[in-house]
């Protein structure tokens, strides 16, 4: 459903962009450039807007605060990113790299990867983490996490079957890499499976463990459940064991757009790694994260 809704949305605004500068070419060259690059890039002020709340938000927040370079390269970054995720790989490629899961003696014994998106995103976030997995030894699942807007508790029975799936193509606990909501996710379905045994590690990339500022303005279930410090958070680590959080890697960033106050992105006892200048979406791309976290699957077994 997001992948037509997307598709829908980038249609509407190329077309859009086009027939203004087809209109005005002939009167003017000057108003059709400027107009064609205003709707095709209006996205990049809605982006700069989200940035000056994070400053005004989080101006108390414990986190290192950032210097203006790493704002003007995070709001590079993620303008540049933003298109290709949400007008491409998610609409268009979303299926390009299937799910690698069946039993081929290849992937036996080797740790598999369960890939959980965020709010608005489906599997085709993952596109350049699945071609990088495509045909080697490490299974994968990458979710499509439905109802899009349902609460975050529905994803409980998807995360749970992707995980068996896994573990029983490979013989191996699985690692679990999630990105913004789908770290809650993940979160949830510990809770409410007792799963902590059942996955080898957990690494969140910019999740709202505690919340964000913008949520406040979110009418979907799973939407009000990240608002800042919500009921729903608080029930996430009722009794749970006490090592939990030492099975999660969680990286976040002095500059994300999107999980605000900074500090909400990390969770007590866990290994919390600060990515300086890198934005909301951004941050799920660079090297440094994509390599420290699938180095994870050559960990010792099991």
């Amino acid at each position: 459903m997001l992948a037509h809704l997307q598709k829908l949305l980038t249609v509407l605004l190329v077309s859009s962009a086009c027939l203004w500068f087809f209109y005005f070419q002939s009167t003017s060259l000057v108003l059709a450039i400027a107009g064609f690059l205003a709707i095709a890039c209006a996205y990049a002020a809605f982006l700069a807007i989200e940035f000056m709340l994070m400053i005004v938000v989080g101006s108390g927040d414990s986190t290192q605060q950032p210097l203006c370079k790493e704002l003007l390269s995070a709001w590079v970054g993620e303008s540049l990113i933003a298109p290709q995720v949400f007008c491409w790989w998610q609409p268009f490629r979303s299926n390009v790299f299937p799910d690698y899961f069946s039993s081929p003696a290849s992937i036996q014994g080797h740790r598999g990867v369960v890939f959980v998106h965020g709010l608005f995103c489906n599997r085709g976030f993952w596109t350049p983490w699945l071609r990088r997995l495509q045909g080697g030894k490490n299974a994968f699942i990458a979710l499509n996490l439905e109802p899009v807007f349902g609460s975050i508790d529905d994803y409980v029975s998807q995360i749970d079957n992707a995980v068996q799936q896994i573990t029983d193509a490979t013989g191996v606990k699985p690692l679990l890499v999630c990105h913004s909501m789908g770290g809650l996710a993940a979160r949830a379905w510990l809770t409410h499976m007792k799963a902590e045994v059942r996955v080898h590690h957990v690494v969140t990339i910019a999740t709202p463990h505690r919340g964000t500022w913008l949520a406040r303005f979110s009418h979907g279930h799973n939407g009000r459940q990240m608002r800042l410090l919500s009921d729903w958070q608080g029930q996430l680590d009722y009794e749970m064991p006490a090592n939990r959080h030492k099975q999660f890697t969680c990286w976040y960033s002095n500059c994300d757009n999107i999980v605000f106050p900074t500090s909400n992105a990390t969770l007590p006892g866990a290994e919390n790694r600060l990515v300086r200048g890198a934005a909301h979406v951004q941050l799920a791309f660079l090297p440094q994260v994509m390599d420290a976290t699938l180095a994870l699957l050559d960990d010792t077994l099991p």
